[in-house]
């Protein structure tokens, strides 16, 4: 078993994560980085893996375009300064013999918000600073070994699944006052999901790589609300340089649409964005996987004015069981 869990792990890097890189213009974001390889969890060895990861994504630099602006530079009825988000997302993932499998992901975010109010000459600054339970996704699977095995042992296949609206929308601050809802822990919104993926564990050397494609998108609006659909591509890299460490590479891409509806703010949302996100895998016990990784933005391009973040880490335990 030890030598089939290296195998699959090492085999490309981290998991189509719960809710890739949801940017927005107040800053609410989960990491793009993929988590699902680097946890076992596409694996096709039957079996159960729970993975727990923990992301630090601090939004802090006011963007235009792809051009960094200072707060205010360009004035807006809110003017954003800074969101820090930590997210814990818990992930169960079990794979039946056959090539079908689930999994069942939860965020618990946590989320730290300051803007500016700019109401009749004053300056008003307003926070929000609250930890809950976001949307729950559901998704399925089914995956197979490719024809072509010549260059290694590879597998392919395609998941599907919804994201549900189990997340609050209606947060508030001590002041009363309730957070726009591209801050919300929810978007209040069913998401249907749908993705494709391709895995390959190379033959000429202990490495292996993997690419992956998901697109999710809302299927109505909530209170006046939807988040814009989203596209996001995955391309990974794995090399073995020990029997339990292995580097980890991957390119992470999201394409975001405008979010709609009349509480939304469709100027200042949506955009393109280019990760390079380097990491590592190590095993711990026959069982038992850490790995981690640190993003960092190659490009960025907003509608409107929108926080981004210079850097973002994320850390991961996964079991297999």
């Amino acid at each position: 078993m030890r030598s089939s869990f290296r195998a699959t792990a090492l085999g490309a890097v981290l998991a189509f994560a719960f809710l890739p890189a949801a940017h927005a213009s107040c800053g609410a974001a989960f990491c793009a980085v993929n988590g699902d390889w680097a946890s076992d969890a596409l694996g096709l060895q039957e079996g159960s893996v729970l993975d727990l990861r923990y992301e630090y994504i601090p939004q802090d630099q006011p963007r235009a375009g792809s051009r960094r602006i200072g707060v205010g530079e360009i004035p807006h009825h809110h003017d954003e300064v800074e969101t820090t988000n930590r997210n814990l997302l818990l992930n169960y993932s079990r794979n039946f013999a056959g090539g079908w499998g689930f999994s069942l992901a939860l965020p618990l975010v946590h989320r730290e918000h300051l803007h500016v109010h700019n109401h009749h000459g004053a300056q008003l600054p307003e926070r929000w600073d609250f930890r809950e339970p976001g949307d729950l996704r559901a998704t399925g699977r089914y995956q197979a070994p490719w024809i072509d095995q010549s260059a290694g042992p590879a597998s392919a296949g395609v998941t599907f699944g919804l994201k549900l609206p189990t997340g609050r929308t209606n947060i508030a601050n001590a002041e009363g006052d309730v957070a726009e809802r591209s801050l919300q822990p929810g978007t209040g919104t069913t998401d249907a999901i749908l993705g494709a993926f391709f895995h390959q564990q190379l033959t000429t050397r202990p490495a292996s790589w993997f690419a992956q494609v998901q697109v999710q998108a809302a299927l109505h609006q909530h209170d006046g609300f939807a988040p814009g659909a989203q596209l996001s591509a995955d391309l990974g890299y794995a090399h073995a340089v020990t029997d339990r460490f292995s580097g980890l590479l991957q390119l992470n891409a999201v394409f975001k649409q405008r979010d709609r509806g009349a509480n939304a703010e469709p100027e200042d949302s949506g955009g393109r964005f280019l990760f390079v996100s380097p990491g590592f895998s190590y095993e711990l016990s026959e069982r038992w996987r850490l790995y981690g990784f640190w993003q960092q933005p190659l490009y960025q391009y907003v509608n409107g004015v929108q926080l981004t973040a210079d850097k973002a880490l994320v850390i991961g335990v996964a079991t297999r069981f």
